[in-house]
């Protein structure tokens, strides 16, 4: 949770607030500069939620799997940079990440009324959220995996068809 405070998520046909969070590379960088090579999926979470922790290899599948990428993906951590790097080692994690902590008092996760994690949203070109998930929900992963071409889970994968964040 990003804060004290209950917030209101935001949802489909909203538009996204902007950011300027530092990446994991030490650069900053804006969703306005993300989203003019496309749609950009944001991503955020916590590295010690075992939702997230089922839900991110699924994504990283998705990342991984575009021929073409259709959606870029980031990870929003609200941890420190070397706790994000041992999930996503741990998790085998590709995509990048940015890092919206509490020292900062996570000024993207309020922005986006962040109570629970993982909150994922779709942000297109225009600036408008297209898409949102809130937690695990298999079938939510199937339709963004769809629209990025790429299979989200094979027929070996045993998961719920939803899990609360």
């Amino acid at each position: 949770m990003a804060s004290n405070r209950q917030n209101r998520i935001l949802e489909p046909g909203e538009r996204a607030p902007d950011f300027d969070l530092p990446d994991d590379h030490g650069r900053r960088r804006s969703l306005r500069e993300l989203i003019k090579s496309g749609p950009v999926l944001v991503a955020f979470f916590k590295t010690t939620c075992p939702v997230c922790q089922l839900t991110f290899p699924f994504l990283d599948r998705i990342h991984r799997g575009q021929a073409t990428p259709a959606v870029s993906i980031f990870g929003v951590s609200q941890e420190d940079p070397e706790t994000t790097r041992e999930f996503t080692d741990e998790f085998r994690v590709t995509f990048p990440m940015l890092f919206d902590t509490a020292d900062s008092n996570y000024p993207a996760s309020n922005a986006y009324g962040i109570s629970h994690v993982p909150s994922v949203f779709l942000v297109e070109p225009d600036g408008v959220i297209s898409w949102t998930m809130e937690g695990f929900q298999k079938k939510a992963l199937e339709d963004l995996g769809a629209r990025a071409g790429v299979a989200t889970f094979s027929e070996r994968d045993q998961v719920p068809v939803f899990k609360a964040g």
